[in-house]
């Protein structure tokens, strides 16, 4: 990433260039894109080739003014990090499911980010309702943050080089501490965008943060307005015209039609308002 994508990245965001890779930047950097880049999947319905390639990922993200999903937003952003001075490696996940189950590797995609001011931080912001800020990796402590409580721990006596990551005492996903390429993760991005077993291809999602600390998401038809104390107020939207609103006014998407559920076959579901894919 040159120094004209950086600047029209960090336009996106909303935030000045910071003057040196601290821990308080990247903290900044991860609330605004967390706040303005949504968390969607529309890709997944609309027959858009999900390529992960920097140059295209942050051509969707900064060009178009589009979201996305785990593998292109923490792969975007790993790009920003990288070209503003921080140390960035791309690591592997897998999400938690039912019962427990592990996902299919290469599942998730997030940071670890190095600082100047000598911090090791988790930063993730494609998991939809996640931690707010970057947690501190080295910590196995509770770490308190306004979208949970979170804890990393050593995912057990066998796997010492794994961890799991928890909010709100229930592991979100186990995460692998060797460094991958972004390549590596084609395979997965593809599974989840194709296969009936994936709830991207099942469900449609348009998720962020909002500036007083809440979450909008829409799913489907769907509105949830989740506020900061995490009360909802649902209501299904009846038009088009209010669904393509949504979009437009809330998310920054311009469309003209109505997405819908895409792939044959596969029943639609409704994304969740709790964990991956909200």
């Amino acid at each position: 990433m040159n120094s004209a994508q950086a600047d029209a990245y960090l336009r996106r965001l909303g935030v000045a260039h910071p003057a040196r890779p601290t821990a308080e930047a990247l903290r900044e950097l991860h609330l605004a894109h967390l706040r303005t880049v949504p968390f969607e999947n529309l890709s997944v319905h609309l027959g858009e080739e999900i390529v992960l390639e920097e140059t295209r990922l942050v051509d969707k993200l900064v060009g178009a003014r589009r979201g996305g999903f785990c593998y292109e937003l923490n792969g975007a952003f790993g790009a920003l990090l990288t070209a503003l001075g921080f140390d960035v490696d791309l690591l592997a996940g897998r999400v938690y499911g039912d019962e427990g189950r592990l996902g299919i590797p290469y599942d998730h995609l997030a940071l670890r980010v190095r600082t100047v001011d000598g911090g090791e931080w988790l930063a993730d912001v494609g998991f939809g309702a996640h931690s707010h800020y970057p947690l501190a990796l080295g910590e196995r402590g509770e770490q308190p943050d306004p979208g949970g409580t979170f804890r990393i721990a050593v995912a057990g006596p066998d796997a010492a080089t794994d961890l799991d990551v928890e909010r709100d005492g229930t592991p979100q996903y186990r995460l692998e501490t060797r460094p991958r390429a972004l390549g590596d993760f084609a395979a997965g991005a593809w599974w989840h965008s194709t296969s009936p077993r994936s709830h991207f291809t099942r469900s449609l999602v348009c998720s962020r943060i909002t500036d007083d600390g809440g979450r909008i998401t829409l799913s489907g038809r769907s509105w949830t307005v989740t506020a900061p104390d995490g009360t909802r107020e649902v209501r299904e939207l009846d038009s088009d015209e209010e669904v393509l609103a949504v979009y437009r006014e809330r998310f920054g998407i311009e469309r003209a039609t109505v997405p819908t559920v895409g792939v044959p076959g596969v029943p639609a579901v409704q994304a969740p308002e709790a964990g991956r894919g909200e």
